[in-house]
């Protein structure tokens, strides 16, 4: 087992080595522009000249990894947060991204299951052709069209909530007052209709397949009722593929969604990246890319570790 989740740690840094290098090359061979201000675009060049924004793509690549390994250093915004580290201009961004995900995975994820364990005990009924057909359209359907309807229903129509996030200013300077709750309902739901229905599905299925096994019915011969064998044995061993998925998806979290900040002006890490790109920030596009490949990578190590956490019976890496 130490030895897979080594393993697995040095090809995490190599995959993340390899995206950072294409994104590098990629992003500096785009064309840089400069802002009209002719005293603050000689400043911006004459420090593009002092990093070796000039030299050749190996030799500034060369730079960048020297200036992060020797410095942490992960370079400078220039136009999104004038001269303010990249690194500072993401963190800064970090908390309302977290908020949002973070309520929006504890409202779905206890719904999910519910819904997939009702479904599987009510296998084949009405109940369950319900739930699944439910399923199917809200798992088809992308997390920005669920936006636009909630914007539409909510805001247009009821007028229940607000069309976009309030800012700090207005939700009393902080980001966990009710107000700014209040505010953050849209884009929890936007986000959490495809995070149920994927939950609900993976869990019908387990649980179906759970209660069709051997173990099961020779539970039910030595007494135990439906409910007691299906609590006892089956939720707990279909539990062992499900509860990976849902650490996988907190650990997601920190991600956000790009799409979804944007929609609802949400000043996180995802509509950082936007901004990154649509200005080239340099700096501050690298330092987004980083950060989001290695959530991704971590979220995949953690998941195929954690299954041997739940269940012993599972190793990793094993021959046998």
């Amino acid at each position: 087992m130490t030895k897979y989740v080594l393993k697995r740690i040095l090809l995490m840094f190599f995959t993340l080595f390899v995206i950072v290098t294409m994104c590098f090359m990629l992003i500096r061979l785009l064309p840089r522009e400069l802002p009209m201000d002719a005293n603050l675009r000689k400043i911006i060049l004459q420090r593009f000249e002092a990093l070796g924004y000039n030299k050749p793509l190996i030799v500034q690549y060369g730079i960048y990894l020297k200036n992060i390994f020797t410095e942490g250093d992960f370079g400078t915004s220039w136009y999104i947060q004038f001269r303010k580290p990249a690194l500072e201009v993401l963190t800064s961004r970090l908390l309302p991204t977290v908020l949002v995900n973070l309520y929006s995975l504890v409202f779905s994820i206890p719904l999910g299951i519910v819904l997939g364990i009702y479904a599987a005990i009510k296998k084949n009924k009405w109940q369950d052709q319900v739930i699944s057909t439910m399923v199917m359209v809200f798992v088809s359907v992308p997390s920005y069209v669920y936006a636009f309807l909630v914007q539409y229903i909510f805001f247009f129509k009821l007028d229940w909530l607000p069309l976009t996030v309030y800012s700090l200013a207005d939700a009393g300077g902080s980001w966990l007052t009710k107000k700014m709750f209040i505010s953050m309902i849209a884009p929890i739901l936007a986000l959490s209709f495809g995070e149920i229905a994927s939950l609900c599905r993976f869990t019908r299925a387990e649980l179906t397949e759970t209660l069709t096994s051997d173990y099961m019915l020779l539970a039910r011969t030595k007494g135990l009722t439906r409910a007691q064998a299906t609590s006892r044995h089956a939720l707990k061993n279909a539990m062992v593929p499900i509860l990976p998925m849902i650490i996988s998806s907190f650990i997601g979290i920190l991600g956000g969604s790009i799409i979804i900040e944007q929609i609802f002006s949400i000043p996180g890490v995802g509509q950082l990246y936007i901004k990154a790109i649509n200005l080239f920030d340099y700096d501050v596009f690298m330092m987004d890319t980083v950060f989001y490949t290695f959530v991704g990578l971590l979220g995949g190590i953690v998941t195929d570790i954690s299954y041997g956490f739940i269940d012993p019976r599972i190793r990793m890496g094993s021959k046998k």
